[in-house]
């Protein structure tokens, strides 16, 4: 078969701009495609946090000081292009100082839509000057979402784009790019107003996911759960109906895993490696490793509990708040946190720590080196979240024999299957309903199993013989490319 020209659009993608997941899929994905023969092309703004001279970026000598008007303001953008360490994908980086001079990623600022709308323009206006017309945009929630409606409109008239068809991945409904409706303006679209969600406007503001919703041709979600999920009241951040009506071209694929990077037989980053057949000797190595560099107690005997994760309230861990401390008062344990986010939750571990100083090792913050140590070293992994779209780390934390306790949503459903001790099937401890019985219950469940070698044994290698690797993750992206393509 033909390869296919893919051009893939993200506000970050890693190692370059990471705050989350998407990062890491807009890594590995287009890494994937390119393996498999086709022509892929990532676009990402160069904020002022990349250091682009470490990458050695390369200017695009055509792509030099193009002029983009939109609305009010005329931008002027350059376009490097570089690639990731170890990568043969090209990623086409947006330069423009006046909108992406800052360290962050997201700012939260009144030009945030511009910000993004740039991006998006951007990348278009790339491949016109390219002379190369892709057979998708794959756009990535809110920020690059207006790709649909941009190729409807003021590039309709372009032939290069005449048989482009537009993939909307939804990482996370929760973020939608809702903003003052008088922003129309600013993105080129006045005299279009009329294709934006009217019910909107008529309150004033509008919304750059449900217009990405509107009138892409696919909506993927990143796991099959989550899919149905968003088409409910309890999940859909209000977009439940819209996606309701476009049920037919709402579609989850559970995102891959970059083995090369999370597997405990190739990982760098760990001080002993270990595979299938060793898996106790090298996860008991690693964890006298880690609990003698935090300074805590150890004892061959007692479980570590890990957690790596944004601490925000979707991801549950207000659940933990009367169980975790109660196993560490009276049960023989260990538990390492790695995360920051809202104070509130930081504050609860932070308690935990100055409460039981020998058990509990509270890191603020996100280290690399720190995270897949956890993996290798932890015997139960904890994401008992509110709701989850996919989560990548339960996928790792599998592949590393470490248990995961995990809730009955999103990817989370989708990739961890309840163990069952009669039967020996099953990858880890899944509880559905949303509250701290539930947890309890899992938790202990957990400890229980961890006490019965035997099964113990059984349930951790079930986990590490599961492949999400992107090359059968990827296989469903290719293959709902080439049904769209025609």
């Amino acid at each position: 078969m033909d390869p296919l020209k893919i051009c893939f659009l993200a506000s970050e993608v890693a190692p370059f701009a990471k705050t989350g997941g998407l990062a890491d899929v807009a890594q590995a994905l287009p890494a994937h495609l390119l393996s498999q023969g086709h022509d892929v092309r990532v676009f990402m703004p160069l904020y002022g946090k990349i250091d682009s001279e470490a990458y050695e970026f390369t200017p695009v000598d055509f792509l030099h000081d193009v002029h983009l008007r939109m609305g009010d303001h005329t931008f002027v953008f350059s376009v490097f292009v570089g690639r990731a360490p170890g990568s043969d994908v090209d990623v086409y980086f947006i330069h423009c100082p006046q909108l992406y001079h800052g360290d962050h990623v997201y700012t939260g600022e009144w030009d945030e839509h511009l910000r993004f709308a740039l991006l998006t323009r951007g990348a278009i206006e790339c491949c016109q000057r390219m002379g190369w017309g892709p057979d998708i945009f794959h756009c990535n929630d809110w920020h690059t979402a207006l790709v649909p409606i941009y190729l409807k409109t003021l590039y309709s008239w372009d032939q290069l784009f005449a048989r482009t068809k537009t993939v909307l991945t939804i990482h996370n409904i929760a973020y939608q790019g809702v903003f003052p409706e008088e922003v129309i303006t600013n993105l080129g679209l006045d005299e279009y107003r009329h294709l934006f969600f009217q019910a909107d406007l008529e309150k004033g503001a509008i919304s750059f996911m449900k217009t990405g919703i509107l009138y892409a041709d696919v909506i993927t979600t990143v796991s099959k759960t989550y899919a149905r999920e968003i088409q409910t009241d309890a999940y859909g951040m209000g977009l439940e109906g819209l996606l309701r009506q476009r049920a037919g071209t709402v579609i989850g694929i559970v995102n891959g895993v970059d083995y090369s990077q999370w597997s405990p037989q190739e990982d760098t980053l760990i001080p002993y490696n270990y595979g299938v057949d060793d898996v106790a000797e090298g996860k008991a190595k690693n964890k006298h490793h880690l609990i003698e560099a935090t300074g805590l107690i150890y004892d061959e005997d007692a479980p570590l509990i890990g957690i790596v994760s944004r601490l925000t309230s979707q991801k549950g861990f207000d659940l933990t708040f009367e169980a975790l401390p109660e196993a560490l008062r009276y049960l023989n344990l260990r538990a390492i946190i790695l995360g920051t986010g809202e104070s509130g939750i930081e504050d609860h571990f932070h308690w935990l720590q100055r409460t039981f100083p020998q058990k509990v090792c509270f890191h603020r913050g996100y280290n690399n080196e720190l995270a897949h140590l956890i993996e290798a070293a932890a015997d139960i992994f904890l994401m008992p979240s509110r709701f989850e779209p996919c989560g990548l780390n339960q996928m790792y934390s599998l592949k590393y024999g470490t248990v995961p306790i995990v809730r009955k949503t999103g990817g989370l459903a989708d990739t961890v299957e309840p163990f069952n001790a009669a039967t020996g099937q099953g990858t880890g401890c899944v509880f559905e309903h949303y509250d701290r019985t539930g947890f309890a219950w899992a938790l202990k469940t957990a400890l229980t199993t961890y006490q019965d070698g035997p099964n113990w044994e059984r349930l951790r290698q079930n986990g590490m013989e599961v492949d999400y690797s992107w090359d059968k993750q990827g296989a469903e992206y290719e293959t709902l490319y080439r049904q769209l393509a025609g």
